[in-house]
């Protein structure tokens, strides 16, 4: 009998991925606080997941060009990302509020972490299962 993964790790490995995908997000809004009219980005978690676990979220892109890079952020992941509003905009048009976007980066990086931990149960229990013990 095979192992279905789909089923065995639930919604566990896409959480994960969609984690570390909000934390570089997260990072370059940070990174990116005394940029003059940087706009604050963030990604919609519950929507995105929910997308990904429906199979209808489908976007069909084209490259254009062999010199476009997707290593930082797939264009998947930039149709889904979300302009912030700034609760107090600097006067330089930056949207980043520091303390926010690292208390935002804290909570995802623990959740990450929760998402992790859960998934390395469900190998663990696979791995027994396999075992026999």
């Amino acid at each position: 009998m095979a192992i279905n993964f789909d089923s065995a790790l639930g919604v566990h490995d896409d959480a994960l991925a969609l984690r570390g995908r909000r934390a570089e997000v997260l990072a370059n809004n940070i990174a990116n606080a005394d940029t003059p009219n940087f706009k604050a980005r963030d990604i919609d978690f519950a929507a995105v997941l929910a997308g990904e676990q429906s199979d209808s979220y489908e976007l069909s892109l084209e490259q254009t060009s062999t010199g476009h890079q997707d290593a930082f952020l797939s264009p998947d992941t930039a149709a889904d990302l979300m302009f912030r509003t700034a609760v107090q905009p600097s006067v330089d048009g930056n949207t980043v509020e520091l303390q926010e976007e690292m208390a935002r980066y804290t909570d995802n990086a623990i959740r990450y972490q929760a998402s992790f931990q859960f998934l390395n149960s469900k190998f663990k229990g696979l791995t027994s299962a396999i075992k026999g013990e």
